[in-house]
Parts: structure tokens; C-alpha cells; sequence
């Protein structure tokens, strides 16, 4: 298979999104320790089980939807237990399936974290486009999802 080089135009556009996506975690990073204590997995571990039926979802579920092994995301909802921001519990029906549940102190603490998240968010990255720009960029990012998702391995 021959390698198709990017064009400087697409090396720019590439390099770019490197950067940009580095640095807005970082400062996701910080914003989210320094007004919450929690880092930007446990804050989207947190969003994901408010956004679930009761407050719960098995973890294997949740490992798919943040796109994390399940040994890190294991790591992680020990740290948030051991908070008190969620609890896990075994599935009757199958000993193998565990859940983890946003508790009230979880929620409390997302509420806490939410607000300088969005404005962290917003002026970083929604801000920095105009409104075809960014739909443009969610249609792109929409398709690179679809073609990781579907590729093998």
C-alpha cells in the first residue's frame, strides 16, 4: 500500500487539531481539579451517570461510551467511590455484571464542576468558530467517529 502524503494545506489542518486538542484537555484538566477535585474522566463518568435511567449504568456499558478500558475506568470509579460520589453494585440476575450509581454527593459535585466546565468549553473551543465553522467541524469529527468505530481492530 502506498502512502498517500498529506498536502501542506491537510499537514496544517492536522498539526493544528494535535495542538488545539492537547492543550484544551490540559485546560479542561485544570479547570475541572482546581473548581472540583475530579479530573476530565471522572467529570464524564459523572455527566454519563446523571444522564442515565436512575443515575446507573453497568460498566462495561460505561467503558464503551467513554471509549476507555475497563481496567482505567475501574481505576477511576474506585477513586469516585472512594469520594462518596458513586457507589457499584452486582447484578443479581448476572454475578458477572457490576453497576456503578451516581450517588447525591456525585451529582452535588458535578452541579459544582458543570458551570466552569461549559465556560471552559465555550470559550476554548464553541467560541473559536463561527456557526458554519463549527458545523462544519461537527460534521467532520461525526464522520472520523463513524470510521474509527467501524474499522477493524
Amino acid at each position: 500500500m502506498s502512502s498517500r502524503w498529506l498536502t501542506p494545506a491537510q499537514q496544517e489542518a492536522w498539526l493544528a487539531y494535535l495542538s488545539a486538542s492537547s492543550l484544551l484537555e490540559r485546560r479542561i484538566g485544570r479547570q475541572l481539579e482546581r473548581d472540583s477535585g475530579l479530573s476530565h474522566l471522572q467529570y464524564e463518568i459523572l455527566v454519563r451517570l446523571a444522564a442515565a435511567p436512575d443515575g446507573e449504568l453497568r460498566m462495561a456499558e460505561l467503558a464503551t461510551t467513554l471509549l476507555n478500558s475497563k481496567s482505567k475506568l475501574t481505576y477511576q470509579v474506585d477513586q469516585l467511590e472512594k469520594a462518596g460520589l458513586v457507589t457499584r453494585r452486582s447484578c443479581h440476575s448476572d454475578l458477572r455484571a457490576v453497576y456503578a450509581r451516581l450517588t447525591d454527593a456525585g451529582r452535588e459535585r458535578l452541579e459544582q464542576a458543570a458551570p466552569g466546565h461549559v465556560d471552559t468549553v465555550r470559550e476554548f473551543f464553541i467560541d473559536a468558530f463561527t456557526p458554519e465553522q463549527l458545523a462544519a467541524v461537527t460534521t467532520g469529527f461525526t464522520e472520523a467517529n463513524r470510521r474509527l468505530r467501524d474499522a477493524p481492530g
